[in-house]
């Protein structure tokens, strides 16, 4: 019996000549054909795994969860992180940093630094529109920093501004100066700029209640498609689209907030937000690690306690200051306090995450240590295991009052603090304040013998504000009152030294000087936590200056992907 193959598959051709075969020869043809597929298929696979790659697509969105209400998405008032952030979406800086946190031109083409920091040659990318398209140019520039600069305003960057001023060379070109050299105001020019031709004819008194202030304008990255209200009528969302001519794998960014901690967790777990900067490390902590990805960048701030000696004659001696420094467990207070989000720090400067990490070394008695550092400084322990000495003709107790403010993170240091204190022999008392009244009353009238509190350092750390002489009264930060003279001049050499090795060194300088003398005592600084969901894909950022810098490189985020061959890659 003949039968015409040519009307069957191959498969089913192969099969038919193999049971033709006799008998013995079957079973090693059907081996034969079976291994043949299974090495193809294993083939195959193989090369797909070698040849292909997860590739991001466009589509699907980011849903962000922030705990306030915007009041002032505007560049010259943003004060609230809820604000800042959402400015750092829908607004666009003359420069801008990078995920490595180096600065680049944004808005910019060029900016040329002259005077040794003293003037500003700033050069504008022409073309550049906002989100109504209407053209960008050198005036909404100058109009931004003059509106910041004017009183009535009361911006809270007019200290940065006030002593600045602008002359625009034509359209696309201006120059900004400065009463004296100062290197680091360059990172002022990240900045958002405003659209002169929305704010300019509205009375300075009523631009702070303008709708423009919650339904902005800007240039940034994304731009406002819907707002959302709540029953009462406040706005308690965005929905934001990219902007014309950006590409972004996310084709929206919903902005959701919340009144507290508690609500925008609980819709974290629910997963109605998918991200979020806005949980504490003890919220975070409760979060299911394997389906949640915290992000952590140290942050520029350093916490410490800072010591008014004209307020304690007994703070005024070295030994009794280096002593209660001695006793303080950093690991121990980040463990406690931040969930080990945080570094130990022990100089006023932050260097590389790496450097800042306390090497894991065999417990030392920290508590003998520093009882050895008061003998050896002349004082005594007396029956009752207080500590005394004799200062300028008088017994001094070595005793102290620490201030700070009656939120979470300083109430729980605090006491920490006070307890080891305590346990060497210090007599301690704890007063909390409201932050207002912190500032207020204690900060700008120096009222207080120590001052547990924060320092927010920019990304190339001037310490200028804090450490110099003459910034020892109010309004200066110098809230030790610390005066040296070669600190003084490190610190204004550093104001005229561009970035770089020789600038490290100074501040290298500044800090060993500094931290010989014991002004404070440098705790730790904490770190900045992102959370996301594993449903959404972010790129790599080394470094956040503040924390709305994590939406830095937000286009490259995304929420789908394929894969594909890497011949057919995107670019």
């Amino acid at each position: 019996m003949n039968i015409d193959l040519k009307h069957y598959s191959i498969i089913d051709r192969i099969f038919h000549l193999i049971e033709r075969d006799k008998p013995s020869d079957r079973l090693v043809m059907r081996i034969l054909f079976f291994l043949i597929v299974v090495t193809g298929i294993y083939f195959i696979l193989a090369l797909n795994q070698h040849h292909s790659i997860l590739q991001p697509t466009k589509g699907g969105g980011l849903v962000e969860g922030m705990i306030g209400t915007p009041h002032f998405i505007n560049p010259a008032l943003a004060i609230s992180r809820a604000d800042q952030d959402t400015v750092a979406l829908i607004y666009a800086g003359l420069l801008k940093i990078d995920e490595n946190g180096d600065l680049k031109p944004d808005l910019a083409e060029s900016i040329t630094v002259e005077d040794e920091g003293a003037t500003y040659h700033i050069k504008i990318k022409q073309g550049l529109t906002f989100h109504d398209d209407t053209s960008l140019t050198a005036s909404d520039v100058t109009f931004t920093i003059n509106l910041i600069k004017d009183p009535l305003l009361k911006s809270p960057l007019r200290g940065v501004w006030n002593d600045v001023t602008v002359e625009e060379v034509n359209s696309f070109e201006l120059k900004v100066k400065l009463k004296e050299a100062y290197s680091p105001f360059i990172e002022n020019f990240t900045l958002g700029i405003m659209p002169k031709h929305i704010w300019e004819n509205l009375p300075i008194e009523q631009l702070p209640f303008s709708l423009h202030n919650v339904k902005p304008i800007g240039s940034g990255l994304f731009q406002i498609d819907t707002v959302n209200n709540d029953k009462s009528g406040l706005i308690n969302g965005y929905i934001l689209k990219p902007a014309k001519n950006v590409k972004s794998n996310l084709t929206k960014v919903e902005l959701k907030y919340y009144t507290d901690e508690d609500q925008l967790l609980a819709a974290f777990n629910k997963k109605e937000v998918n991200s979020t900067a806005f949980l504490s490390p003890a919220k975070i902590a409760t979060l299911n690690p394997n389906t949640t990805e915290v992000i952590s960048r140290t942050q520029p701030r350093v916490f410490a306690v800072f010591f008014n000696q004209n307020r304690s004659a007994a703070l005024r001696d070295l030994a009794a200051r280096q002593a209660l420094n001695t006793i303080v467990d950093r690991p121990d207070i980040i463990n406690r306090v931040l969930n080990g989000f945080g570094i130990p720090i022990t100089t006023p400067i932050l260097e590389n995450e790496s450097t800042l990490e306390l090497a894991e070394t065999e417990e030392t008695n920290r508590l003998e240590e520093a009882r050895q550092i008061l003998l050896a400084g002349g004082w005594k322990q007396t029956e009752q295991g207080t500590w005394t000495k004799e200062i300028s003709g008088q017994t001094e107790t070595l005793s102290l009052t620490i201030k700070t403010s009656n939120t979470e993170l300083f109430d729980q240091t605090v006491h920490i603090l006070a307890n080891s204190w305590r346990e060497l022999g210090v007599e301690v008392q704890v007063e909390e304040y409201e932050q207002s009244n912190l500032v207020q009353s204690v900060i700008r009238t120096r009222d207080f013998q120590a001052l547990l509190f924060g320092l927010d350092l920019n990304r190339i750390q001037d310490l200028y504000p804090f450490w110099h002489s003459s910034q020892k009264d109010d309004p200066g930060l110098n809230i030790s009152q610390y005066t040296n003279v070669s600190v003084d001049k490190l610190l204004e050499d550093t104001r005229k030294t561009e970035w770089g090795e020789a600038r490290q060194q100074q501040l290298t300088d500044i800090s060993q000087l500094i931290t010989a003398e014991t002004p404070a005592i440098f705790l730790f600084a904490p770190k900045i936590n992102y959370v996301i969901n594993d449903n959404l894909k972010i790129a790599p950022v080394k470094y956040f200056n503040k924390p709305s810098d994590r939406f830095m490189n937000i286009t490259t985020w995304y929420a789908k992907s394929e894969t594909v061959w890497t011949v057919f890659k995107r670019d």
